[in-house]
């Protein structure tokens, strides 16, 4: 899955939205997150990876390097 397909799904399964986790960034970091920008990054595959572990972090999930074995 792509990181897109990945959040989308991550986000459903936490039975919230986009807009709700923007909101709660914004209460979080103090800024403006507007989701129709991280939309927009998904779709065009420009969203940081700071951005990812953000949005991650307010819905309780984290990024986890794993060595193939």
């Amino acid at each position: 899955m792509d990181v897109k397909s990945e959040l989308k799904s991550i986000i459903a399964k936490k039975a919230t939205t986009l807009k709700k986790v923007c909101e709660l960034i914004e209460q979080k970091q103090n800024r403006k997150v507007v989701p129709n920008n991280i939309t927009n990054k998904l779709r065009r595959s420009t969203i940081k990876f700071d951005e990812v572990q953000e949005i991650l972090d307010v819905i309780g999930y984290h990024i986890e390097f794993v060595e193939n074995k």
